[in-house]
């Protein structure tokens, strides 16, 4: 194997693979890339056994075809700390080693034989579906930060995506909880889809976000009951779904909450961050004491001291209800519009916000008790 190719094209395809491949894997061939230059592209493929990544790089010059194996992470921070742009010299110079040169620089790497890689057949016989990324990208971005971390709930630990249909809309709707919070959001699609219900694992959903943010296009799906697969570009996602049923998430959307507080977004954000500051680990909750058009935001830490701040909001009513502080600047960081609207019932109640700047997405947060 012998090949050249640019140094950005390399350290872009060894950068993505970062985040698929495990570092602490009892298998080392886990913690390479298979790397292949055959066809005129050079194909770089990372896996976990449950994730398998691959990018293609086309402009590379192939003496001899060939492939092989090499240390992700080590091969990634030479390349990442060759000169930007110029060509990069790879070749296999036996079996068990590889050759990195570029300029001044000569680097000689060891080498796992490339029939070690672990490689299920990607044979998905699923309908395409076509959907445009950064609506997605959107759509996971509004949803991800309410993932569970409680591996015992592992059917909470991802994002359940479905189509869905409403008021003779066609829609792919995305739910995350943690049972603290949830977050709902829709994607409005032209027509329906054929989709298998699925409940994406945060790994891949995270993997799928650093993809969708450098990309603008059409995304491509396929999916089955058990796995995944997303084409863009030059890159292919293929992952595991996880297995197990998501709840009902539509019979925890509250359906009484009358009171409405309206304030600008902005300022709400930067009150509950400035008050928050008082306590060290953010798990104090921020307490609303709220009475008509006036929102008095309260932390307080017996170890360190306390925090108040006043705004002007839209409210017609009297209310104490606390809630945990990042919960609310998650939500906040990801609205639209100008306004944050909060509706409440009581106290004991889950609070539901939205977003005049998407209808399409509203989040259900728990009040903290005490």
């Amino acid at each position: 194997m012998k090949f050249s190719v640019n140094q950005k094209d390399l350290q872009e395809s060894l950068g993505f693979c970062q985040n698929v491949i495990e570092r602490r894997s009892t298998l080392p061939i886990l913690s390479n890339v298979l790397i292949e230059a055959k066809s005129g592209k050079l194909k770089i493929t990372a896996t976990d056994l449950d994730l398998i990544f691959v990018h293609y790089v086309n402009n590379v010059d192939i003496s001899v075809e060939g492939e092989t194996t090499t240390n992700s992470t080590i091969m990634h921070d030479i390349v990442r700390k060759l000169s930007s742009g110029k060509k990069i010299n790879i070749e296999s110079i036996s079996e068990s080693k590889i050759q990195i040169e570029t300029e001044k620089s000569v680097f000689k790497l060891n080498c796992l034989d490339a029939k070690e890689f672990p490689l299920s057949e990607d044979n998905m016989e699923a309908e395409e579906v076509l959907l445009n990324s950064q609506n997605f990208l959107k759509l996971l971005n509004k949803c991800k930060f309410s993932i569970s971390n409680d591996e015992t709930r592992h059917f909470l630990s991802g994002i359940f995506i479905h189509f869905t249909q409403s008021e003779e809309k066609n829609f792919l709707t995305a739910v995350s909880t943690d049972s603290h919070r949830m977050s709902v959001s829709k994607m409005r699609l032209d027509q329906p889809i054929k989709f298998e219900p699925i409940i994406l694992p945060k790994k891949t959903i995270y993997q799928l976000c650093s993809l969708l943010e450098s990309f603008n296009g059409n995304l491509k799906l396929y999916n089955s009951k058990s796995k995944v697969k997303f084409a863009l570009n030059n890159s292919i996602l293929t992952s595991k779904v996880i297995d197990g049923k998501f709840p009902n998430y539509i019979q925890v959307i509250p359906k009484n909450n009358k009171k409405k507080l309206e304030a600008d977004l902005g300022l709400f954000q930067n009150s509950v961050d400035r008050v928050a500051s008082v306590s060290s680990d953010k798990k104090d909750g921020v307490r609303f004491n709220i009475s008509k058009d006036q929102l008095d935001l309260s932390v307080n830490n017996t170890n360190s001291g306390n925090g108040k701040e006043t705004l002007s909001v839209k409210f017609d009513h009297d209310l104490d209800i606390s809630f945990n502080s990042k919960y609310l600047i998650d939500v906040s960081s990801q609205l639209e519009g100008k306004n944050i609207e909060i509706y409440f019932n009581d106290t004991a109640s889950p609070a539901l916000i939205k977003d005049p700047g998407d209808f399409d997405s509203i989040y259900v947060i728990m009040p903290m008790k005490g």
